[in-house]
């Protein structure tokens, strides 16, 4: 078991309880728990992830190697825990790489301090370097969420 996994084991449980808690402002500026039912099981799973946000929009990259967004393709309905309050929205999903590498794009035009995270160079001009973000689209997907 990878030390990765550890901590994801266990960390999330810590993580989801402080964000579902009265202390959630510790932890939770972007940061919450995102709930995605199976599409096959029709189980509900809840794990916390970062967001960006924009208005009415928030923005959440993901390893591909992470399985909960998988419900996610065709768009769905998500539950959040989103700075201590109940939340609904409506998720749409990006997985192929040059979609991936768009979203990768428009959310570092809007927060550049993200490419160190991501591995993408920022040109001179304040432009992604292509071929990072190319890069960095194979081990992503991007979920965008409007809230309801």
């Amino acid at each position: 078991m990878s030390l990765q996994s550890i901590f994801i084991r266990l960390g999330n449980p810590i993580l989801a309880a402080l964000l579902r808690s009265p202390l959630h402002a510790m932890v939770d500026g972007g940061m919450m728990l995102i709930s995605v039912t199976g599409r096959r099981s029709g189980k509900a799973y809840t794990t916390p992830v970062n967001y960006l946000r924009d208005g009415e929009t928030l923005t959440v990259i993901s390893m591909r190697e992470r399985t909960w967004w998988r419900n996610l393709r065709g768009g769905a309905e998500v539950g959040m825990h989103l700075q201590g309050k109940a939340r609904r929205g409506q998720a749409t999903l990006a997985e192929d790489d040059a979609s991936v590498a768009d979203g990768l794009g428009c959310l570092l035009a809007r927060n550049p301090a993200y490419a160190r995270f991501l591995g993408v160079r920022i040109q001179s001009d304040g432009t992604s370097e292509p071929d990072d973000l190319a890069r960095a689209a194979r081990s992503r997907v991007v979920v965008s969420i409007h809230l309801m």
